[in-house]
């Protein structure tokens, strides 16, 4: 079945993930350009990896509930995309 992903969130300053449950999708990670700071990724290793403002990447079949953000109170990511 073939969904389309589209949301907006706001992200806290503990490493969350994109969604609560397996969710399996092709998507479009950005980070807004009116972001007022980068927003990070858990890098595999633990690292911290930024988003700066405006950033965007393609993630092909990943699941969404393994990839987690963190950031400063008031800031977001979009995520855009679906499971097909």
């Amino acid at each position: 079945m073939n969904n389309l992903i589209a949301r907006i969130i706001s992200v806290t300053s503990q490493y969350q993930p994109l969604a609560t449950e397996r969710l399996v999708a092709t998507i479009t990670l950005s980070a807004p350009p009116g972001n007022g700071n980068p927003i990070f990724l858990q890098g595999d290793s633990g690292q911290d990896v930024p988003l700066v403002p405006g950033e965007w990447h393609l993630f092909q079949h990943v699941n969404l509930a393994e990839i987690r953000i963190k950031g400063m109170a008031g800031d977001t990511v979009t995520v855009i995309g679906g499971t097909w």
